[in-house]
């Protein structure tokens, strides 16, 4: 503990004053007045925990005395081992504050929580106070994901997924990139432990020869700065393990055809009137020597993101085809790119927030909706972070700034909520277009409005903004719960003609037949005539016996055993959590797990435990959106074959025969039945999907490989969905 709390006095010596140094003394000795015999916390001591914040936060993020003395003492406040008074002779109240507030979100940002969505709006909320209580937070939730290892499957599960909703955009919105980097490769280590590991064992392999590649890259640029009497610095850095990964999910390719593995970094130290000069300069020295493509220049120095971040960036392509990505930023921009918000801080003395500001307004303005839906919060919140940025003009000449995709509706919700609830159109550069019409930078914008106009419920597919989003639904909404008022009047009236009692009991058994979640839903589809008032007259009086018809999305618990070795009950190949035993649980057809999955149980509101591959396509949604409701599972080592189905996607060449040689090796070769297959083929090219029943993931995995080596596959893959 000695070693790390000189460490911490040795990153801070440097920028703090002998008063707040001697107020970071104080606080250390309250933190260990207060630490006394605490339990352990992620395998070590509270005081280790509280020293690691403060070290992230006075180290990687670069805040001052009043955050780090923060950083060590809210644990301690949380747990209720420092009060208020403790604190009060001794600090500030701008730091009693701060403690305070990242104290509350701490109790409310938990896994046991129902509803994700209303921990990111308590999240937000806070940020109306201080931002550096975001960034403490932000360093404590980075501690934790560091020492992970220390939890049991479901927190790890849960914890990590939530991380990736609420934290990492959080972070990308402060500009933190590098935590942000982090915490999304400390993600998929714990839900996607064998991508992971297969992602850093290729990076370690190719490490030799890419370091080679960049050597050979850079040396012509080095001369040529030197010669140029620049001062600068060169860094490559590689990708992170979650954006190689990203990629290779959203092209569809292996690792080795992801082509910008790095990025060729050039940092000059330039004084601040030279900046944006000596900038191009650079981009005209190494596209001298390079040849540049015009579509990938990204000039985020005269117009900066609005989180600040600054550089020039262009892809070039080397002699043999390869393209490398260079970016060009001085020391300053590059400080802000790596520790945001905190940089901004102290280059501009806390003076210039206007950007952050006008963000917080509409994150506000998202949450002024009285119930929005929890996912949506999620979902609108990370679509306005993550998307990148187009600048339009309004018809004086104020520049606006949207996220790519944006919409002349959008445009109009951005001038006023009336505004956009009324637009019938725009003119764009003197020209009409509808509401759906796609804004690109540049664009000059004038909205069209009309009194008779209202939003209607298509209007959400063309919006990509979170203010527009949020205002759309709060009218329609409105208008839902008006017509939603028509229909209960409507149906108490056929009640009482039916001399039928207008009472709870009928209400929630129409409820339960329709399988809706309101009353509210009912009463607005009566209103809608989407619900025939005969048939419910049926149902009440039992005379519609039917059973209730849907589709469902999983494989029943009474498929499974059909799909299992005679003589092997269901309860034999899986352990789910004792105290869930007695409940039923069902195969998730979304990712259809097989045995040697790495899974999860999630409680179902009416079909008992549903199971889940931990890298289900769903499962980030559910994690996030109802962790409280993950439960433990795993496979139970039977000595009996356990045949559940799996889908295989193949593509190829279109040659004569392919298909009997794709069942030869799947049918006679490795002995497995095949339950469906679909083929399509066009331009001699084919693509098909195989549904098979295979004993576990080691299985399949052979099954692939030898699929994979047969004249004219291209590729197999087992499929997400």
């Amino acid at each position: 503990m000695l070693n790390q709390y000189r460490g911490l006095l040795r990153i801070c010596k440097p920028d703090m004053s002998e008063a707040e140094f001697g107020m970071l003394k104080k606080a250390m000795n309250l933190a260990l007045d207060a630490s006394g015999d605490k339990p352990v916390k992620l395998g070590d001591h509270t005081i280790f925990h509280a020293l690691g914040v403060a070290r992230i936060i006075a180290g990687e993020i670069g805040l001052g005395a009043t955050s780090i003395i923060s950083s060590l003492l809210f644990d301690f406040y949380l747990d209720d081992s420092l009060s208020r008074k403790d604190l009060e002779p001794h600090l500030d109240s701008s730091i009693i504050q701060i403690i305070d507030d990242v104290a509350k979100i701490s109790r409310i940002d938990t896994h046991k929580s129902n509803d994700q969505g209303e921990n990111l709006r308590n999240l937000l909320l806070t940020l109306s106070s201080d931002i550096r209580v975001i960034l403490v937070k932000l360093a404590d939730r980075l501690y934790y994901m560091r020492n992970l290892e220390h939890l049991d499957r479901a927190e790890q599960l849960t914890i990590s997924t939530e991380t990736f909703h609420l934290y990492s955009p959080l972070a990308h919105r402060m500009g933190l990139y590098n935590i942000k980097s982090e915490l999304e490769d400390l993600h998929l280590k714990y839900t996607d432990i064998k991508s992971y590991r297969e992602i850093v064992e290729k990076l370690q392999e190719t490490k030799l020869s890419r370091d080679k590649f960049i050597t050979g890259f850079i040396a012509p640029l080095q001369k040529q700065l030197k010669e140029e009497r620049f001062d600068f610095e060169i860094k490559a850095r590689t990708k992170s393990v979650y954006s190689i990964w990203s990629k290779m999910k959203q092209q569809q390719v292996d690792f080795e055809e992801v082509y910008d593995l790095f990025a060729i970094r050039i940092i000059l130290r330039s004084d601040i009137k030279l900046e944006k000069s000596d900038c191009w300069k650079v981009y005209s020295l190494v596209t001298d020597h390079y040849q540049p493509n015009p579509n990938r220049l990204r000039d985020w120095i005269s117009v900066p993101k609005s989180n600040g971040y600054e550089s020039l960036h262009t892809t070039v392509v080397v002699p043999g085809g390869k393209w490398v990505e260079v970016q060009i930023r001085t020391e300053r921009m590059n400080e802000v790119a790596e520790k945001g918000l905190a940089a901004h801080w102290k280059y501009k003395g806390g003076s210039d927030q206007s950007e952050t500001e006008e963000w917080l307004n509409r994150i506000r303005e998202m949450l002024e909706n009285p119930e929005p839906d929890a996912g949506d919060i999620i979902d609108d919140f990370k679509l306005s972070i993550y998307n990148k940025e187009i600048f339009v003009f309004t018809p004086k000449g104020d520049l606006k700034k949207f996220p790519a995709g944006a919409t002349v509706l959008d445009f109009a919700f951005d001038v006023h909520s009336q505004v956009g609830m009324t637009c019938m159109g725009a003119k764009i550069n003197g020209r009409s277009v509808p509401i759906r019409h796609k804004l690109s930078n540049g664009d000059k914008v004038e909205i069209i409005t009309s009194k008779g106009q209202r939003p209607k419920q298509d209007w959400l597919q063309y919006v990509v903004s979170s203010k527009a989003r949020s205002k759309i639904k709060q009218a329609l909404q409105e208008t839902k719960l008006a017509e939603a008022e028509e229909g209960r009047e409507i149906l108490k009236r056929r009640f009482r003609n039916w001399k039928l009692e207008f009472e709870d009991v009928n209400i929630n058994k129409l409820l339960r037949h329709y399988r809706l979640k309101t009353a509210t839903d009912l009463y607005h589809l009566v209103a809608i005539e989407k619900i025939d008032l005969l048939k419910i007259k049926n149902i009440l009086q039992d005379k519609d016996k039917s059973p209730v018809t849907g589709k469902s999305t999983e494989i029943g618990a009474h498929d499974v055993d059909k799909l299992m070795s005679s003589g092997l009950k269901q309860d034999d190949y899986l352990i789910i959590d004792k105290s869930l035993d007695k409940l039923d649980y069902r195969l998730g057809k979304c990712c259809n797990p097989i045995y040697g999955d790495e899974i999860f149980g999630f409680v179902t509101v009416s079909a008992g435990i549903t199971i889940h591959r931990v890298n289900c396509p769903n499962a980030a949604q559910l994690i996030s959106r109802h962790g409280y409701r993950v439960v433990k599972a795993q496979w139970a080592v039977t000595g009996a074959d356990i045949y559940l189905p799996a889908t295989i996607r193949v593509t190829g060449l279109d040659d004569i025969g392919i298909l009997s040689k794709i069942s030869y090796v799947i049918s006679k070769d490795l002995r497995v039945n095949m339950r469906s297959v679909s083929i399509d083929s066009t331009e001699g090219m084919f693509e098909g999907t195989i549904t098979l029943f295979v004993k576990d993931t080691r299985h399949l995995d052979l099954l692939i490989k030898n699929l994979a080596r047969l004249k004219g596959v291209l590729s197999v893959s087992r499929m997400e969905l």
